[in-house]
């Protein structure tokens, strides 16, 4: 970090309550000096005094807002009032302290700050970069542990004629997998279908899949071929399957076991050569437990598993993917929208995503559609992702930049137990020892009422 001050027992100090902390700084009386020493090397923060002889904090925020706005700025000023801070914050400042400065709050704001310019950097590097081969497969980017691992499994199972079960969360992306899958496959020449075992009643799903007879039933006036002959020579994905009847289940375990169908209605067997994907969000094995799912026909699909991983745990890939989104959207609806604005990384990464990829395609798309401005700011984000906050507690680790204030941290608790006990106020405060009275009133305060 770089710290500017024209008190040089002030500069001492700082740069000695940084080393302690594991932050290297460098320091400068005169604002000036440390502008060329800014355009020699490069500094993660910088730290500036407002009220200099010569170049004051302000115009050295203003210089670098225009030469270096990749470098975050927190001013320091003993006058702490409003008109000083709109001011620093209009000089391109990232934050503002008030002189005497406490030092555990002043770290905390500068680690924040080289966070902010980790990930300002990383969402311009993924704005330019291309990908390896190893974060790629079939038009899919990821470059998160978890993706680089599937993505060499889909290579080693792609050309196989083994089924395939591909589990994950709702939104995760199992239909693209499955397509990926078929993509790079000798069968890509031939079909890709797809059906939504959960869509249909067992009937009509039976008739889809196997085809009928003309006559076979009311509505029957000609001869139909199923799913499973429509994609000869293909792939074929039979989606939410968990969720089918344990009556179609003895069928389709018969057509995959004899590799041929019989049409409803109809008398003679019709072979099939297809190769089967399954794809669920359901936990199988606990439902074949239960006795929901045929354990049979469970190992027949599941020779192979690929398990995906939902975007929460995918890390700097919900930027990646939200980079394309953004840019997808904002070619559809013809809008100049080139980009993220200051503080819209941190949220994105900071939210849950419970809708995995599907969610984080819904907040781009209207994102991009009402932002007012070339770049998405916060505001352009739903409500639930600019206030999300986790309630898990980390308070064990030793970075700084990852410890929160104490009334922060009752909040989360207090939001942990009563996510614990599905929101019984009551239950919570018999495990917080305090009355009922004493967490609703936290609560109303935390919600600004």
């Amino acid at each position: 970090m770089l710290i500017v001050d024209d008190e040089r027992q002030m500069c001492e100090l700082l740069e000695t309550d940084f080393r302690l902390r594991g932050m290297e700084s460098q320091w400068f009386t005169d604002a000036q000096q440390a502008l060329d020493a800014i355009r020699q090397q490069e500094f993660d923060v910088v730290l500036t005094d407002i009220r200099m002889p010569g170049m004051t904090g302000l115009q050295l925020c203003q210089e670098l807002s225009q030469t270096r706005p990749d470098i975050p700025v927190i001013v320091m000023t003993a006058f702490g009032t409003l008109e000083t801070a709109i001011k620093a914050i209009r000089s391109g400042a990232y934050d503002f302290v008030v002189k005497p400065v406490e030092m555990d709050l002043l770290s905390i704001a500068v680690n924040r700050a080289v966070e902010h310019r980790r990930l300002s950097q990383q969402v311009k590097l993924l704005q330019s970069k291309g990908t390896d081969q190893r974060s790629e497969f079939a038009g899919m980017v990821g470059e998160s542990p978890a993706m680089r691992a599937l993505f060499d499994q889909l290579r080693r199972v792609a050309n196989s004629d083994a089924s395939v079960l591909i589990s994950g969360e709702s939104g995760t992306g199992k239909e693209m997998v499955a397509r990926a899958l078929h993509a790079e496959s000798r069968r890509s020449a031939a079909p890709f279908v797809a059906i939504n075992c959960a869509a249909l009643p067992e009937a009509l799903l039976e008739s889809e899949l196997f085809g009928h007879a003309k006559g076979a039933f009311t509505d029957a006036r000609q001869e139909r071929r199923g799913l499973f002959l429509e994609a000869d020579r293909g792939t074929l994905l039979l989606d939410e399957i968990g969720d089918m009847p344990l009556g179609m289940q003895v069928k389709l375990l018969r057509a995959l076991e004899e590799r041929s169908v019989r049409p409803v209605g109809g008398n003679a067997e019709q072979p099939f050569d297809v190769r089967v994907l399954s794809a669920t969000n359901r936990d199988l094995e606990r439902a074949v437990a239960e006795g929901r799912f045929r354990e049979d026909l469970f190992y027949r699909i599941n020779v192979i598993t690929l398990q995906l991983p939902p975007l929460r745990s995918r890390g700097n890939d919900i930027l990646r993917l939200a980079e394309h989104f953004r840019s997808v959207f904002a070619e559809s609806e013809h809008k100049q929208v080139v980009g993220f604005a200051e503080g819209v990384a941190e949220k994105l990464l900071a939210y849950s995503w419970p809708g995995n990829i599907r969610e984080l395609r819904n907040v781009m798309e209207r994102a991009v559609a009402l932002t007012r401005f070339d770049r998405i700011t916060v505001e352009d984000l739903p409500e639930k992702v600019r206030n999300y906050k986790s309630s898990t507690l980390v308070v064990g680790g030793l970075d700084p930049a990852e410890l929160i204030p104490l009334e922060e941290l009752e909040s989360r608790y207090i939001a942990h137990v009563l996510e614990a006990v599905g929101g019984n106020q009551s239950q919570a405060a018999r495990i917080l020892g305090c009355d009922r009275k004493t967490i609703y009133r936290k609560l109303q305060k935390d919600s600004g009422q």
